[in-house]
């Protein structure tokens, strides 16, 4: 005998004043996926997660997030809604939670919409939804970049790891005149001597550290020697481009 496919019913209603409607409250839609899954000779009921009084503007749901961790455990099969908007109605989130049924092989159907993703037309349907939400993340990357190349193009701070020597302050980089004097004795020190090994002994001998306590390495005074931020400019993309910081030195060192 085959065995039956766990069902997941999951019912809400957007506001406390819809609860108790009738046709519109967690406990109708329930009877009516009921209805649903009786018709079905290779299902069976898992649990029931009702999110009543809970607005469908985002998905922190109590009843949904038990029911996500129940998929994650596989403990369900297939996940049976009454309408696709009282899972979500959000384009984001149900793009997002269908990505996360594929991964977990949970089918999902809305009994009134006639979408099922274990038939061929609802998998095609699917998979059109993960295509358009692929693009949609990639489209946002894409204005992201944009957005940061603007910034830098203007001079402008990008984040990631602070260069030893400056702080931020407002998105922006403000020297930090303790370290940047070692900063600049670095640059003085290599125009002297164009030795590294050099700079790490006096540094050893002054007893130099960063913010954290840690000892300049070998490869932070080569960092420090060719990054253009110390003199003015800002790195995005390979290419530096002139920033709207002050610098330290005046000199930047290729190799």
């Amino acid at each position: 005998m085959q065995e039956k496919l766990k069902c997941a019913i999951y019912t809400r209603v957007s506001t406390d004043n819809q609860v108790e409607v009738e046709f519109n409250s967690c406990e109708s839609q329930k009877e009516k996926i009921l209805s649903f899954i009786k018709s079905q000779e290779n299902m069976e009921i898992f649990k029931v997660y009702p999110d009543p009084g809970f607005t469908g503007a985002n998905t922190y749901w109590p009843a949904l997030t038990e029911m996500l961790h129940d998929i994650k455990q596989n403990k369900i099969n297939v996940v049976i809604s009454y309408k696709i908007d009282r899972l979500t109605r959000s384009p984001k989130d149900f793009y997002q939670l269908i990505e996360l049924f594929e991964k977990y092989s949970v089918d999902f159907i809305s009994v009134t919409e006639r979408f099922d993703t274990s038939t061929p037309s609802g998998r095609l349907l699917r998979n059109i939804m993960l295509t358009f939400s692929q693009f949609e993340r990639e489209l946002a990357s894409e204005r992201t970049k944009d957005k940061m190349i603007q910034r830098a193009q203007k001079g402008m701070w990008n984040g990631g790891t602070i260069p030893f020597g400056y702080k931020a302050v407002n998105k922006k980089l403000v020297i930090d005149k303790k370290n940047a004097k070692i900063v600049e004795n670095i640059y003085n020190s290599y125009i002297e001597n164009q030795s590294i090994v050099r700079i790490i002994g006096e540094l050893l001998t002054d007893n130099i550290k960063d913010n954290k306590g840690i000892s300049i390495s070998k490869s932070r005074i080569y960092n420090i020697l060719r990054n253009p931020v110390y003199t003015g400019k800002i790195k995005y993309d390979g290419t530096p481009l002139r920033g709207n910081h002050e610098p330290i030195v005046s000199v930047y060192y290729r190799n």
